[in-house]
């Protein structure tokens, strides 16, 4: 077994973590191929003595690997999807983080759910991805320019809200005056948009929600479309610029800017461990059916 191992290093609750994972793996007879940065910190923090091999980019990840296994919290596999990309690669989230509704595997359950993966007893959940696409040209968002939460639009150096015209499929929607906008996927529709009134989606839902973020319209509610629809949007405003994030990467675009964002080609495969569902993962995260009043 290959495996790709990629992580950010969280000083209180991340060195026992990976400790067990090396451990379990090389017991194994795992191959590790370490991201080269988070490797030098384990060798910095002196977690790690043994040499291993590296990745450094996208491009070395193939179908020679049979996962990756991202150490962190489900920021560390927004960034670990973009090493993935389109090699079809299955991500497996190991939670060091704080809520996780995508690094899923506890702490206290890694030799359990790892051996799991050593059997071979896991399912695939197929992710969704969003692409952006902008006239005129911004050279800031070509390189990686896909979202595995969400893309969204904000204001920028004002504490004026923006006006977002929106069309689905070439016909006009709205035009929303707020603090900007989500468009998310239903991996994504727990995150941001989710703390913006958005509903919650389970993965394989074929949709996407778009979330105005504090509108002043309080009539303009989230919606749901289906996950094949070219959304565009124009942004307006007081100032020169606003802002376009796609999951954790920022980037400033001008007024009058046309942002075409639709489906990607291609899927994020999301590794699921038996008894670590998304069901299970919602009623856990967010304490459904746990009567904390008193």
């Amino acid at each position: 077994m290959k495996v790709a191992i990629y992580g950010q290093y969280y000083q209180n609750s991340t060195e026992p973590i990976i400790k067990d994972i090396f451990v379990f793996f090389n017991k194994n007879k795992v191959e590790m191929i370490i991201e080269s940065n988070f490797l030098n910190i384990l060798y910095e923090k002196k977690i790690v003595e043994k040499e291993y091999k590296t990745f450094t980019s996208h491009t070395e990840l193939n179908s020679s690997f049979d996962m990756l296994i991202s150490i962190g919290g489900d920021g560390t596999i927004l960034r670990a999807a973009t090493l993935v990309r389109n090699s079809g690669v299955p991500i497996l989230g190991i939670n060091a983080g704080r809520l996780g509704f995508l690094a899923t595997v506890q702490k206290e359950n890694i030799a359990a759910f790892m051996q799991f993966i050593i059997d071979k007893k896991y399912t695939i959940s197929k992710r969704t991805l969003l692409s952006l696409s902008c006239s005129p040209y911004n050279e800031a968002i070509q390189d990686i320019n896909f979202a595995m939460n969400e893309i969204s639009v904000s204001r920028k150096d004002t504490t004026s809200m923006i006006t977002i015209e929106t069309y689905l499929n070439d016909e006009f929607l709205n035009s929303y005056w707020a603090d900007g906008l989500i468009i998310a996927t239903p991996t994504g529709s727990t995150g941001y948009s989710m703390s913006c009134g958005g509903p919650i989606l389970t993965p394989e839902v074929r949709s996407l929600v778009i979330t105005p973020i504090a509108p002043h319209n309080l009539n303009a509610r989230p919606l749901v479309v289906p996950d094949e629809t070219e959304i565009r949007l124009k942004v307006s405003g007081r100032e020169e610029h606003y802002l376009v994030s796609l999951d954790s990467r920022i980037t400033s675009v001008k007024n009058e800017t046309v942002l075409i964002i639709k489906k990607t080609p291609f899927q994020i495969n999301m590794v699921e461990i038996p008894e670590e569902t998304f069901l299970k993962t919602l009623r856990t995260k967010l304490f459904w059916g746990e009567d904390r009043r008193n």
